[in-house]
């Protein structure tokens, strides 16, 4: 039973450290993780794990190494972000993958990079076309930044002078079924509007909507549940 209690007091310092931590050094997302800092999260995670689940280690063994890892990795960003020179060295620089419409296939040997996965990473980007490409850069964080030629560029409503509006968030209205009362009182409507308004769409009920949003442009989209759906495809099937 004491060993048990040990892990749990363990677990709970290890939780309250690495919450400290994380709060001190800022967050990222996995995205913006360099090598480098993901290669410094597995081994801190490994060193928590064993820590906690060895006998032999303390509380105060597993606080000392949560704090002794956070000095240094406090310390590291810090001599990165005055000293950048080094920080090119360890953390490396943006590639040109792609220039002006050319293949850097010199930029791609040092990367250890196939085409294959070069338009994996580009049909990530919604480019689908080496030829679409004026500009890759490959990031130090491994993802891939696409500037695409003016001819497969997006029309904009400025490029077609077209008038623009204020820039608006759609908002819930229901979810799997329910009322989202905070999304009606965003927009300046009331709960007998929102069931006209799903009236119209067909749905006489709103436990049948699994998800609806009013929309920047004023009108209410709703996705109908599974059963709604198989509902109307038998009834669809009998006629």
């Amino acid at each position: 039973m004491e060993a048990y209690v040990g892990i749990a007091i363990k677990l709970a310092a290890a939780f309250a450290g690495l919450w400290a931590m994380t709060r001190l050094l800022g967050k990222r997302e996995i995205a913006q993780l360099s090598p480098f800092d993901f290669v410094s999260a597995m081994v801190l995670g490994d060193l928590v794990g064993n820590t906690i689940y060895e006998e032999q280690a303390s509380l105060g063994m597993l606080l000392f190494a949560l704090a002794l890892w956070t000095g240094l990795s406090y310390g590291f960003d810090k001599l990165m972000e005055f000293g950048k020179p080094i920080r090119k060295r360890l953390e490396g620089e943006p590639e040109l993958l792609i220039s002006d419409g050319k293949v850097n296939r010199e930029a791609m040997r040092r990367n250890s990079m196939e085409f294959e996965e070069l338009r994996m990473m580009l049909r990530q980007r919604d480019v689908f076309s080496l030829d679409e490409v004026a500009y890759a850069v490959f990031e130090p964080n491994g993802s891939l930044s696409v500037l695409k030629k003016p001819s497969h560029e997006e029309v904009r409503r400025n490029d077609l002078k077209l008038p623009s509006s204020p820039a608006r968030l759609p908002r819930s209205l229901v979810e799997d079924g329910q009322v989202k009362q905070a999304g009606l009182a965003a927009i300046g409507r009331d709960e007998s509007w929102l069931r006209r308004e799903l009236d119209k769409l067909g749905f006489s009920d709103i436990r049948e909507v699994a998800y609806a949003e009013w929309t920047p442009e004023g009108e209410v989209k709703a996705l109908p549940g599974l059963e709604k759906r198989e509902k109307r495809e038998r009834v669809e099937g009998e006629a």
